[in-house]
């Protein structure tokens, strides 16, 4: 054993998280204000409601309420799971992952199933999810895995493992209520949406919902399209259709409503619930209702007046309507899906910026590599050229540039030597470096930043949808008008009146389906996306293209963003009179045999130029100072001035007041010693984009506050902040902090766009109202941010703003359309003209008025593609 203490090892002084057993939810002793005690034990719960449902019926809930407290060591509060040895030699008497079929006895004898999902041991007898396949009784930890194993059971059992074992004290959070928390998944108890984990696995997938997601739409979609074209063509075509038509509208909608649209009917409902409508709430009612009258209309037109049949006696059916709302809303759902999805992969990239081993160095001086979860602080490591240090930790022997970008953003690798700290996840160039483990696991940098961006995605409440706030007095509004018609009809209306009652209320809320109130959104986000594309923004998601309108503060990154990323050669200063051609042929030929960024500045600019190549002999590289060799029969050196003082060379004033004013403009200045004399200074910096400066004007001139946040030191930061006229500066700032800077200026209540490309900047472009990553920049930077500039182009942030007001501005255009015919067609459906002129309003007419909605929108959406950007 390896000596850590595991979490039930001992019971320290920290806080251990109880579970309420009623809701799910985690909840902490020390503060919790609802408690009860139960056959011995101390029960904590979130709130009075929870804890008066366990006082009346104990026996109800898992473990009757007794060790909840426990935490993660009690084994009637959460299932016992197989933990993993802490001994390098323990894979032999490791505990092998249960089979689907898997049953086991838990601490108190109670026989334990797994979940087939998600691997969790589950207690048949309590759990309240359950399903038979193939003859066989499977057990689920919740709504959602059960969900998932009835839509495609063979994936599940014929061996595959869609998704990684849930690991025992895994805590799971609701990506809508980021304040709900538990131990495993579940559904949370507020809005039944299911539980996502706050930290995902490096190999967790996705458990097949996306597949089982996009294969249902498809499916839907194939229904929905013989089933539209049924009930359009006679309007648009004049096609005369067979009676078995019919059946097939009726049959193919059935299926998409009763199948495909279940999820919604249950959201509808549950909303119904606390009494907070939403866009759910609308299609239930509507696509309920528009199916239920279609389906006792298309069987029993006679129950229904002479007067509000056709020449054949069949009554309108709004089949076609239902069903293309199901499909057009299982769509958006899926998109959405998609999207959350995706912002677990940048944490998952940042996970993946560590090595999976380290090569440790035993006392008896043997060397093997082992997974970096089994590494212990203290431990000794070997980190060899090329590859990436596992842990944080401090150079003991050794020496090497170590590029250190993830954290500072900077291309330059700093030289490292004993006594240095180092970071776990930077790049070992090409010394060989012995360190010891200071920080491991979650103790180290890494990690914490990976808790930044994780912490930052949670705490950004996700945008409310348009359509919901809408819903929420337009359902009420429409079902008062339904019952104020159905009243008027049966008290004031010709016979029969309770059919001319019901065909007037079912109409009203038929109208009222919200066909073109749910294409508002999404048609004009779609088409946006595409404009965006073609003018090299990709947005990841609709919040992203709605929340840009809004931005009055940019934070940009320098690296990268405001710089090109990489160091240039800018200049060469000549102390002795030497030709430029000469001094430069002299420094690319010690700098070629070299891998560092500064060398491939200088060789790159001696290639562009076309200066003579010479050859080098007698090459060394001194680590963190320069290289020295013979050329052209010289004794040549270039490095810094550490260098110079060991090779006995003295820097005259002037030159010394000439390097100096390099550094003040931010440059990295190399000495070119030629037989013993310093001959030439070199300078080497990261160059400002070339239309940086005119894109900075442009913001600062449409009223956006410009600051600038990097990591690099506060010269170099102040020297491109002058040449750029930028006023707001902060320099030497690690991640955490440049997340803290985004926070406090949101706290101001700024909206707050952040600009970067580096790994550094992952926490500040999740915290930002909206992240925007460069596209030549790190993968994990384009995956932080909802915002993405293909070429890197700062100009495309002025287009991406004003795409996203007019985006805006085209969705408000859309839903004034959608109102604008439920405006005059729900009066019209309640008879309102029916007293004056005799009118009602006709299925057929009712069919076209929501078609008109629908063609109205989607062509207005489709204007933003000729939007003058």
């Amino acid at each position: 054993m390896s000596g850590q203490d595991n979490c039930c090892a001992s019971s320290g002084s920290a806080n251990v998280a109880a579970r309420d057993p009623v809701c799910g939810m985690t909840v902490d002793p020390a503060t919790s204000q609802h408690r009860s005690v139960h056959a011995g034990s101390e029960v904590h719960f979130c709130c009075a409601e929870c804890k008066a449902k366990f006082e009346a019926e104990p026996e109800r809930y898992p473990g009757g309420g007794t060790g909840v407290a426990g935490g993660c060591c009690s084994s009637e509060a959460m299932p016992s799971f197989p933990r993993k040895r802490e001994s390098s030699d323990s894979a032999a008497s490791e505990p092998k992952p249960p089979d689907p079929g898997f049953r086991g006895d838990d601490d108190q004898g109670h026989a334990l199933a797994k979940d087939p999902v998600c691997g969790m041991a589950v207690d048949p007898q309590t759990m309240a999810h359950h399903a038979t396949h193939d003859g066989h009784d499977y057990h689920f930890c919740a709504a959602r895995c059960r969900e998932k194993f009835v839509a495609d059971p063979s994936a599940y059992l014929d061996g595959r493992r869609p998704s990684s074992p849930v690991q025992a004290d895994a805590v799971y959070t609701c990506p809508m209520h980021p304040e709900v928390q538990q131990i495993g998944p579940g559904d949370c108890p507020r809005c039944g949406m299911a539980l996502e984990p706050m930290m995902p696995a490096l190999d967790e997938g996705d458990g097949g919902e996306l597949r089982t997601m996009a294969r249902r739409f498809w499916t839907l979609f194939a229904l929905t399209l013989p089933v539209f074209l049924l009930a359009m063509g006679p309007h648009m075509f004049g096609w005369h259709l067979p009676v078995p038509a019919g059946w097939v509208e009726a049959l193919f909608s059935s299926v998409v409503v009763l199948w495909g649209g279940a999820p919604f009917f249950a959201r509808g409902w549950r909303s119904l619930k606390p009494w907070s409508p939403n866009m759910y709430t609308l299609i239930a009612l509507g696509t309920g209702v528009a199916w239920a009258f279609s389906a006792v209309a298309f069987l029993a037109p006679g129950l229904f007046p002479a007067g509000l049949r056709d020449t054949h006696g069949r009554m309108g059916v709004y089949f076609e309507s239902a069903a293309v709302i199901v499909t057009l809303v299982t769509l958006g759902d899926f998109l959405e899906l998609r999207a959350r999805r995706r912002t677990g992969s940048v944490l998952k990239a940042l996970l993946g910026l560590a090595p999976k081993t380290a090569r440790r160095v035993a006392a008896d001086g043997s060397e093997s590599d082992v997974p970096l979860d089994e590494v212990r602080v203290g431990d000794i490591l070997r980190v060899r050229p090329g590859e990436k240090v596992p842990v944080d930790g401090e150079v003991i022997e050794g020496g090497s540039h170590v590029d250190e970008s993830m954290l500072t953003g900077e291309a330059m690798p700093m030289a490292k030597g004993k006594g240095d700290m180092l970071a776990g996840g930077t790049l070992n160039r090409e010394g060989a470096l012995l360190i010891c483990a200071h920080k491991v696991g979650s103790e180290t940098l890494l990690a914490q930043i990976v808790g930044l961006v994780a912490q930052a995605q949670r705490s950004k409440a996700p945008l409310q949808r348009m359509a919901d706030k809408v819903a929420a007095w337009f359902v009420p509004a429409v079902v008062a008008v339904a019952a104020l018609a159905f009243a008027a009809w049966m008290m004031l209306g010709p016979p029969p009146p309770f059919a001319h009652a019901l065909v007037a209320a079912v109409s009203v809320l038929i109208i009222a389906c919200p066909c073109a109130l749910g294409l508002a959104t999404p048609i004009s986000i779609m088409v946006a996306s595409g404009r965006g594309a073609q003018l090299g923004v990709l947005f990841k998601d609709a919040g992203a293209i709605e929340a840009l309108r809004g931005i009055d503060t940019l934070v940009l990154d320098k690296t990268g963003t405001l710089t090109e990323g990489r160091p240039a050669l800018t200049e060469v200063v000549a102390l002795n009179g030497q030709p430029r051609e000469r001094l430069l042929a002299l420094a690319a030929a010690l700098e070629r045999p070299s891998e560092h960024p500064l060398a491939h500045a200088i060789v790159d600019a001696a290639d562009n130029e076309g200066v003579a190549s010479l050859d080098a002999a007698e090459f060394h590289a001194l680590a963190g100072r320069g290289v020295v060799a013979t050329v052209d029969g010289a004794s040549v050196a270039l490095g810094n001035a550490k260098l110079l003082g060991e090779i006995g060379v003295e820097i005259e004033p002037r030159a010394s007041q000439c390097a100096g004013a390099l550094r003040v403009r931010g440059a990295t200045v190399m000495h070119l010693v030629v037989d013993g004399s310093l001959v030439a200074l070199f300078a080497v910096a990261d160059r400002v984009k070339p239309e940086a400066r005119r894109i900075v004007g442009a913001l600062k001139a449409s009223g956006i506050r410009v600051v600038m946040l990097t990591g690099d030191n506060a010269t170099t930061a102040q020297a491109v902040a002058q040449e750029l006229d930028i006023g707001e500066v902060h320099a030497e700032v690690s991640p955490a902090n440049k997340a803290a800077a985004v926070n406090a200026l949101r706290a101001q209540g700024r909206k707050v766009a952040m600009a970067g490309d580096g790994v550094n900047d992952a926490p500040a472009l999740a915290a930002a109202d909206v992240g925007i990553a460069m596209g030549n920049g790190s993968d994990v930077a384009m995956e932080s941010a909802q915002v993405t500039l293909v070429k890197g182009d700062l100009a495309a942030i002025l287009r991406a703003r004003s795409l996203s007001r007019a985006t805006v501005r085209n969705i408000r255009q859309n839903l004034f359309f959608a109102f604008a015919y439920n405006g005059i067609g729900v009066p019209l459906a309640a008879g309102l003209l029916y007293p004056v002129f005799g009118i009602t309003l006709s299925p057929m007419i009712a069919a076209l008025a929501m078609s008109l909605s629908s063609v109205s929108v989607v062509g207005n959406a489709l204007r933003l593609r000729g939007t003058r950007l």
